[in-house]
């Protein structure tokens, strides 16, 4: 009698038919950006060189090292000219990014931990808890940001935490809508339903389940907030109720070479530049990410 061996081949799947996780295809939405993907790339570089500052400037941004070539030009040994105080104005704008990077990081750090709470229980409850909190949250987009910023700057004397403070009580507005269309959206689903009839509280199904499951809007919210905050800084900086001198920052750089702006043009222009370039870039990198991590976004 003769054995038969029947063999079952295995299918070969090719790479391109293997199942992918939802991070791969967030992360080819994000390639396929090419303005957020140069706008990352802006960002990482001033990150880099306000993390190596020291390393890549000559000399302290508050060394007067150069008086007797005040308000020079940019040139080959002073790329970006040198300040009325006889200091290296390309160290000064480096240094600038570190403030400004800075506080734009801190504050949205702050505006998530006030915003996710909020947005978490206004989705989850709803009823009196949403309606109050949507109440706070019109009280705070009614009033002009920076008419607030310098009211509560003048009255606190302005300086870095004050500043941090500012931007963080404005930008937590928009990751607690983030988190609140989010958790709202998931309450209903199976996986919060198995929870409560298993005699979850609603602290833990919001702790373990929805918030953690609102990653996407929380880190959105988090990238979209760094440069209001720069925004708010440059803005009290070039009023003067900024971070104050002999720090530099890019606001209050703005501020003093506007007196110089017809005579040594490059005064205003390159703190004006670095800052423009910088929002432009942590912008161009949130809305990226934003259509990469949630396209049902994309476009509102």
């Amino acid at each position: 009698m003769t054995d038969v061996t029947t063999q079952v081949e295995t299918p070969v799947v090719a790479p391109h038919q293997r199942q992918r996780s939802p991070l791969w295809f967030a992360w080819q939405r994000f390639l396929s950006n090419k303005a957020a993907v140069a706008g990352g790339a802006v960002l990482s570089v001033l990150i880099l060189m306000a993390i190596f500052a020291p390393l890549i400037t000559p000399v302290p941004p508050t060394a007067q090292s150069f008086l007797t070539e005040s308000l020079a030009f940019p040139s080959s040994e002073h790329w970006f000219g040198v300040d009325n105080l006889g200091r290296d104005f390309y160290t000064r704008i480096v240094y600038g990014a570190r403030v400004s990077l800075s506080i734009g990081f801190i504050a949205a750090a702050f505006s998530v931990l006030i915003g996710i709470p909020l947005g978490a229980l206004a989705g989850f409850f709803g009823g009196t808890v949403d309606w109050v909190i949507m109440r706070i949250i019109e009280l705070f987009s009614v009033v002009p940001p920076l008419l607030a910023a310098m009211l509560l700057g003048a009255l606190s004397g302005g300086g870095y935490p004050t500043i941090v403070a500012i931007a963080a009580l404005f930008g937590w507005v928009q990751v607690c809508l983030l988190v609140r269309a989010q958790v709202k959206a998931l309450r209903e689903k199976e996986f919060v339903r198995a929870a409560q009839a298993l005699g979850a509280s609603p602290g833990y199904i919001i702790r373990r389940h929805l918030i953690m499951n609102s990653v996407s809007p929380i880190i959105v919210g988090f990238v979209l907030a760094i440069p209001l905050a720069m925004m708010l800084e440059a803005s009290l900086s070039f009023l003067g109720i900024g971070v104050p001198p002999p720090t530099p920052t890019w606001g209050q750089m703005i501020s003093e070479g506007i007196d110089y702006m017809f005579f040594y043009w490059h005064l205003a222009v390159f703190p004006t530049a670095a800052l423009a370039i910088t929002v432009l870039a942590t912008s161009l990198f949130g809305d990226g990410l934003r259509d990469a991590l949630d396209p049902t976004l994309k476009g509102r």
